[in-house]
Order: C-alpha cells, then sequence, then structure tokens
C-alpha cells in the first residue's frame, strides 16, 4: 500500500526502491510468475488510457513499481533536482531491456524509447545551463548543446511512430511540438558558441555564417513556440537579442574590416555531440537500497546447490593461481640460495663503526682492575728469580761433585789402586742420586717456565690494549676500505635485494588477500534471485571482482625474471667488493677471538706462575738441604784423600810417582777454581739445548703483539703441571 501512494519525494523513491527488492527476492524463492503454482493477479492502470490492467505475474507487479519510479525521478527532476532526470532514465532503461513489453501500452519499446531520450536530454540541458554558468570554452558548450538536440531528435523519432501516436492521442502533436522547438533551439545555442569560437580563432567568415545559421533555427524556434508559456517566449526574445546582436556586429565587421569570404554552413565541419549523461543503473538487490531481505531463510535447495558449484569456481581460481606461484617461488629460492646472499649480511660495514660487546666486557672488566698487566709482570719476576736461585744451587751441587769426582781420578792416577777410607762418608752416592733427580725436574720445569713466559709475552700486549683507552681498541680492529665504485656496487646490490625482498612481500601479501576474498565471498543471496539460466552468467560475473588481484599478481611474477636478471648482473660486479669484504671480516673476527682469549689466558697464566712459584720455592729449600750434605760429604772425602797423601809408604811400595804438576792449592776450593766453565756442562742429553738463566729469562724476546697462536699452537696447552714435587 505504500508503494501505491508513495510521497512525491526522494522518501518515495526510496519506498518503491525497497518494495521492487523484495518482490525480487519473493519471486526467487516463490513460484508466482506467470502460470506457476503461487500466481496472483496484479491490477494497475495504464497512464495514458486509463484503463485498468491485469496480469497473474510478480514481474508485472514490478515493471509497474518500475515505471513509477521512474515517473516519480522525472517530476523531481522537473522540480529543480536535477540528477534525477538520469535516475529516470535509468529506471526506464532497465524496465525496457528486462521486462516484457506486451504488459501495458504505457511500457511499449517506443514509449520507453521516448521517455529515456526525453530524460537524458532534460540531464543534458542541466548541465549544458552549469557550463554556461561556468564559462566554459566555447567549443565544449557547443558540443554539448550539440547532444541536447540530438537526444531530443531521437525522441521526436519515437513521437513520430504511427503506434506512439495512436497510443498517446492528442497529446503526441503537442509534445513533437515541444520538442521540435527545443531541437532549433539548442542548435542555435551551439552555432552561437561555434561563432564564437571561430572570433576566439579571427576566422571571422565562419564566425558571419555561425551567428546566421544560429539566427535562422532561433527564428524556427519562435515560430514553433506559439502557445508556450510566457518564460519560454521570454527566453526566446532574450536570446534573440544576444544572437541578433553578434550577428549584425560581425556582419559589419566582416563588411568595412576583415572581408573575408563567407563559406556555405555545409561545408564546415558539424558539430559532434559530447554525451555528458547516462542512464544511472538499478541494482534490485542492493542491499543498500532494498534494505535486508525479509525472506532471508528461505533458501531453496537450488541456491545451495549453485552455491556450491560457485565454491568450485573459487578453488579452481585459486589453485590455478597458486601453482603459478609457487613455481616462482621456487625458482627464487633455487636461485637465492645459489647466489649465497643474506640481505641482513652482505652490507655489514655498520659491524666495524663499533667495538662489539663481547670485547667490550672484556675492556670494562679490564678498566676495574689497572694492575692487572703490572701484576702478571711481577709474578713472572718474582718466578723467574727462584728458578734462577734454584738453578744456582743446583749448579753448585754439580759442580762440587764434578770436582770430587775429577780429585779422585787423579788420587788414582798418583797412587793406584786407592783402598776405601773407613772413615769416608757413605752419602756422596746418594747425593749424587738426588741431584740428578732435581737436575731432571729442574731441565722438565724448566721448559715449563719457557713456555709460561713465552705465553705471556704473547698476550701481554693485547693485555695493555684492552685495558688502555677505547679508541686505541677500536683503531686496532681492522676496518674495510672501499673505493667510491665499490660503493656504489653495493648500494646498487642492496637495492635489488631490497626489490627482490618487496616482490617476496608484494606476492605473499597478494597472495593472502585472495585467499581471504575467496573465503568471504558468499554469493548465495544473489544465487537465490538468480534464474538457473542465468547461473553460468552471474558466475563470470561474480568471478571478475578477482581480475585485479590477478592482474597484480601476474605483473609480481613477469617481474621476477627481470630482477633475478638485474641481480645477476650485480652480483657478478659485487664479486670483488665481497672477496675483500670476507678477508677484512675474517681478520676483523679473529681479532677480536685473539684479544678475548688473551682476556681469558691472564687468570690461567697467573695461575701457572703461582704454581711455579710454589713448585721452585719448594725445590729451592730441598736444593740448600742437599747442598749442604753435598759440601760436607765433599770435604770428607777431601780430607780422606788428603790423609792418603801423606801417608808415609811402606817397603816394596809403589814406586815414586811422577812429580805432579805444580798445584796452587789442595784445597777443594782451589782445585774449583782451575776447572774451567766447560766442566760444569749437563749431562749429554741437554748438549744443545739453551739454558735459561735470570738476565735471557727477563730479556725473553716479546710476542707478536695482536697475532695469536692457533688453539693447537697455544703454549698454555702445552704446560705439563710439573709443580707437583712431593715435599719431603
Amino acid at each position: 500500500q505504500s508503494a501505491v501512494s508513495v510521497p512525491r519525494d526522494f522518501e518515495g523513491c526510496s519506498t518503491l526502491r525497497k518494495y521492487l527488492g523484495q518482490l525480487h527476492f519473493l519471486q526467487s524463492r516463490i513460484p508466482m510468475g506467470q502460470g506457476q503454482e503461487a500466481a496472483v493477479p496484479v491490477t494497475w492502470t495504464e497512464i495514458f488510457s486509463g484503463k485498468a490492467v491485469t496480469h497473474e505475474d510478480i514481474k508485472y507487479e514490478q515493471a509497474c513499481v518500475l515505471y513509477n519510479l521512474g515517473a516519480l525521478h522525472s517530476m523531481l527532476g522537473a522540480m529543480d533536482k536535477r540528477v534525477s532526470e538520469e535516475c529516470a532514465a535509468g529506471a526506464f532503461t532497465y524496465l525496457r531491456d528486462h521486462f516484457p513489453h506486451s504488459y501495458s501500452v504505457d511500457m511499449s519499446h517506443q514509449i520507453l524509447s521516448l521517455n529515456i531520450n526525453l530524460m537524458l536530454g532534460q540531464a543534458q540541458e542541466c548541465l549544458l545551463e552549469k557550463s554556461m554558468l561556468d564559462n566554459r570554452k566555447s567549443f565544449l558548450v557547443a558540443r554539448i548543446s550539440a547532444q541536447v538536440v540530438d537526444y531530443y531528435k531521437e525522441a521526436c523519432r519515437a513521437l513520430e511512430n504511427s503506434e506512439t501516436a495512436s497510443l498517446l492521442g492528442k497529446i503526441q502533436k503537442d509534445w513533437k511540438k515541444l520538442v521540435q522547438m527545443k531541437i532549433y533551439y539548442f542548435a542555435a545555442v551551439a552555432h552561437l558558441h561555434m561563432g564564437k569560437q571561430a572570433e576566439e580563432q579571427q576566422k571571422f567568415g565562419e564566425r558571419v555564417i555561425y551567428f546566421q545559421s544560429a539566427l535562422d533555427k532561433l527564428n524556427e524556434a519562435i515560430k514553433l513556440a506559439k502557445g508556450q508559456p510566457e518564460t519560454v517566449q521570454e527566453a526566446l526574445r532574450f536570446t534573440m537579442d544576444v544572437i541578433g546582436g553578434k550577428y549584425n556586429s560581425a556582419k559589419k565587421d566582416n563588411d568595412f574590416i576583415y572581408h573575408e569570404a563567407v563559406p556555405a554552413l555545409d561545408t564546415l565541419q558539424s558539430v559532434k555531440g559530447a554525451p555528458l549523461v547516462k542512464a544511472l543503473p538499478v541494482n534490485p538487490t542492493d542491499p543498500v537500497v532494498t534494505g535486508p531481505d525479509i525472506f532471508a531463510k528461505l533458501v531453496p535447495m537450488a541456491a545451495h546447490e549453485a552455491s556450491s558449484l560457485y565454491s568450485e569456481e573459487k578453488a579452481k581460481l585459486l589453485r590455478d593461481v597458486m601453482a603459478k606461484i609457487e613455481a616462482k617461488n621456487e625458482v627464487l629460492d633455487q636461485f637465492m640460495d645459489s647466489m649465497q646472499l643474506d640481505p641482513e649480511t652482505v652490507d655489514n660495514l655498520d659491524m666495524y663503526n663499533h667495538i662489539p660487546p663481547v670485547l667490550m666486557e672484556k675492556c670494562a672488566a679490564l678498566s676495574v682492575r689497572p694492575d692487572t698487566v703490572r701484576n702478571l709482570v711481577q709474578s713472572m719476576q718474582v718466578l723467574s728469580g727462584v728458578f734462577t736461585d734454584v738453578e744456582a744451587s743446583l749448579k753448585e751441587i754439580r759442580d762440587l761433585l764434578e770436582e770430587d769426582e775429577a780429585q779422585e781420578r787423579k788420587l788414582q792416577e798418583l797412587l793406584g789402586r786407592v783402598p776405601p777410607a773407613p772413615t769416608s762418608p757413605p752419602g756422596l752416592a746418594e747425593v749424587s742420586k738426588e741431584c740428578s733427580k732435581y737436575l731432571e725436574l729442574h731441565e722438565k720445569a724448566s721448559f715449563t717456565n719457557t713456555e709460561l713466559h713465552r705465553a705471556m709475552n704473547l698476550h701481554l700486549g693485547n693485555l695493555r690494549l684492552l685495558g688502555g683507552p677505547l679508541e686505541q681498541v677500536r683503531a686496532a680492529l681492522p676496518t674495510p676500505t672501499l673505493s667510491e665504485d665499490d660503493k656504489e656496487v653495493l648500494q646498487n646490490l642492496k637495492r635489488i635485494l631490497a626489490k627482490v625482498q618487496e616482490m617476496r612481500d608484494q606476492r605473499m601479501s597478494l597472495e593472502q588477500q585472495l585467499r581471504e576474498m575467496i573465503q568471504k565471498d558468499d554469493i548465495t543471496t544473489s544465487l537465490v534471485t538468480t534464474d538457473r539460466s542465468e547461473m553460468k552468467k552471474l558466475f563470470e560475473e561474480q568471478l571478475k571482482k578477482y581480475d585485479q588481484l590477478k592482474v597484480y599478481l601476474e605483473q609480481n611474477l613477469a617481474a621476477q625474471e627481470n630482477v633475478l636478471k638485474a641481480l645477476t648482473d650485480a652480483n657478478v660486479k659485487y664479486a670483488a667488493v665481497r672477496k675483500a669484504l670476507a678477508e677484512v671480516e675474517h681478520k676483523w673476527n679473529t681479532t677480536v677471538q685473539t684479544l678475548v682469549a688473551s682476556y681469558e689466558a691472564y687468570e690461567d697464566l697467573m695461575k701457572k706462575s703461582q704454581e711455579g712459584k710454589d713448585f721452585y720455592t719448594d725445590l729451592e729449600g730441598k736444593a740448600a738441604k742437599l747442598l749442604e750434605r753435598a759440601r760436607a760429604v765433599c770435604q770428607a772425602s777431601e780430607a780422606h784423600r788428603q790423609q792418603l797423601l801423606e801417608s808415609p809408604e811402606g817397603p816394596g811400595g809403589p814406586p815414586e810417582p811422577p812429580a805432579a804438576p805444580p798445584a796452587s792449592s789442595s784445597s777443594s776450593l782451589e782445585l774449583l777454581a782451575s776447572l774451567t766453565p766447560e766442566a760444569f756442562s749437563l749431562d749429554a742429553s741437554l748438549k744443545g739445548k739453551q739454558r735459561m738463566n735470570k738476565q735471557n729469562f727477563l730479556q725473553a724476546q716479546p710476542g707478536e703483539g695482536l697475532r695469536a697462536p692457533r688453539p693447537s699452537d697455544d703454549p698454555l696447552s702445552m704446560l705439563d703441571p710439573l709443580w707437583t714435587l712431593n715435599k719431603a
């Protein structure tokens, strides 16, 4: 009932649209078409004949509502609602294209075409008026006006049709006369503005003929305007004043000033219309217009089946797209793996601008212990002192034993076999045995001590560096030196790698969008309102919504070949730079590891140094005791030899021995002084080895600073825990 008596405003248009949409929803669920089970009679009155027309078809109800919608929009357009003419044209166009013309004479093809062209002509009139008020270019205004003429000519052809004349009766002549008047009037306006354009182009002959043609057409319009309202007559008179004045002025100027030839009108190019309006499409099922579907819960089984078929179409589309994406992704992954280019590490130049955290931690630890190096040096000096003292004691013991042995040999040479002295101390062999044991221990410890000293010198420079200013530590770390060309090559590679990543990200994003769209795409409502014969067409239309995403994906996939080609070229240029950066990075990592290793070796050096001191302190005490014993035993042996030399020989004794070389003294000290330093060499197993004394221990060659041994060459790994002499 609301659709029958609608208010004449846009609220009424909204009511008609909602009713039309709900009728469409109802039709798709209940068989109410012509000849179907639930068909009911529908009656409407023809507007021109006044007859009541009845059809048992729900589509007739829709057609009548749609006709009234177009009529209401045309009425609103006449009330200065300028956009309504296009809406009216849209309603009449949808009615002409989607409904039978046999329902009523009001809905015949000719009448609907007449209405459509009248609506479009009036809409173009509105646009022409606005263009003239906005002072648009004369040629554009002329084309817009020419299009108004074209629309009204189409309407006039529909009016001249015999079928239309019989349907409209008397009003057919009045409408035809009014339309013809408008044709002449707007043709005059078009030629008026063409004349203005000729004036702008200084084509004064063309200007005269256009103004003359506009004047002729306006006179024809005035003839046809008899009986029209006063407002129309006034508009025609105003236009006559404008065109007449333009024509007279142009003719006078050309006759007296320019003297250009006036061409015939048919020799000039005709003005082509510019259609700037169109019939706005009508969508009966648009939810914005129709509101919620009040029959939504009534879904036929056929709609479910059609929805399943549409889901399969979507799945097929997704499979096709994903097959292309996966193929390209596989090629891209294999290519990037072969290149071994990581965008995160291809440019690690920033790494060289700061000290790594692990090294900063070691520097901070040494900064709170400023005496680290001094303590290590002092500890090694103390160890060196004890080492020298022990070595001196053992050397003295060895010298005493060697001297005693030499004296014993001389005595045997003088006297022959010497009988054993009854008072001779029995500990000489024990002293010699203990001395050999201590010398062996000292020899092994000497090697360990030398390695410890070498390790200290090796790490000492690094420890001093870590304990110094951070600027020196940063300066000690190697940094790459790149030319401007190298930097450009690096930047180009980074840019292309960024493009590769951007291509990956965009591909993933488009794929995700496609999946989400397919998942959310539910056209069951549309399927309910669509005939089975239109299903395939509906599927094609609905799948078009994915065309834009597919185009983007295809462009992304097609770009991969060009990107990889550019990356290959950039990688070739990057090869030399890559090698140089890899070498610098290796040196940088080695330097950092060396400095860290030196810090970690400090505690081990101090521990080994302390163990060495403890060992030599213990050995020093034992050596001192052994020295006292050796002195006592040697003195006793010397006394025994003196006793034998001073005792008288018995008869039959041995012959007088040859005169001995003059001796400066018979004491052991004098014999010791007469011996050369070579007599105090170690046993044969130690010949050729350099002996360590205090002086050369302290003057050992310094290490090579930052150059560190490989882990297998680390002196500390060769240290033998020899500082374990049992304390007796």
